[in-house]
């Protein structure tokens, strides 16, 4: 699969409301679905990855902070379009522990997965130090890519929205794409 790594999303010091409400919504809802201490959204912004949204461990400063795209775990999934669970962060080689410490949380474990809109990466989806349960295989990880992908719709419907459109004007494919993702995920949250 072809990604192209871009800044689809400019990472704003001060978000739309909605945007952020949006970003806030996903990470509490991944931290809950995974029993994580905490739950991320990083965002592309040029060479960047923005973290936009942070849920549990973080969550009071990390906002707003920048680090280079082609760094850790969230860089690597940035760049392949590719998610990642890692079990065990004190073995993993992928893992930027200059970073992790430089937030005050050190993970022990760590999910992590691409908001993929069309070809484009818009940034990763992290859930840190899961419960062993939640990240126990490929269904889980499915889960979560499951997840970002709605998320990164989300985010391009409202990042991409235009005044609405009168009744009689045709359904927006994006929103279609958003009802289809929800329907997916409540299908599988219901298996």
């Amino acid at each position: 699969m072809t990604q192209t790594i871009a800044p689809a999303v400019s990472a704003a010091p001060r978000p739309d409301p909605a945007v952020a409400e949006l970003l806030r919504s996903v990470v509490d809802t991944a931290r809950a679905i995974f029993g994580a201490q905490a739950s991320s959204i990083l965002l592309l912004d040029a060479d960047e990855l923005v973290f936009e949204a942070v849920s549990g461990q973080g969550q009071e400063f990390l906002v707003g902070r920048r680090f280079p795209a082609g760094r850790g775990i969230a860089g690597w999934v940035a760049a392949s379009g590719e998610p990642m669970v890692v079990d065990d962060l004190h073995d993993s080689a992928s893992f930027d522990r200059d970073i992790a410490e430089s937030t005050g949380y050190v993970p022990n474990a760590l999910m992590a997965a691409p908001l993929v809109r069309g070809d484009r990466v818009l940034g990763v989806l992290e859930v840190l130090d899961p419960s062993p349960q939640a990240r126990s295989g490929l269904p889980e990880l499915d889960l979560l890519g499951l997840f970002a992908r709605q998320a990164a719709v989300a985010l391009h419907v409202l990042t991409t929205r235009a005044p609405r459109p009168a009744p009689e004007a045709p359904e927006d494919p994006s929103r279609a794409e958003l009802l289809r993702l929800l329907a997916e995920a409540r299908r599988v949250l219901g298996d």
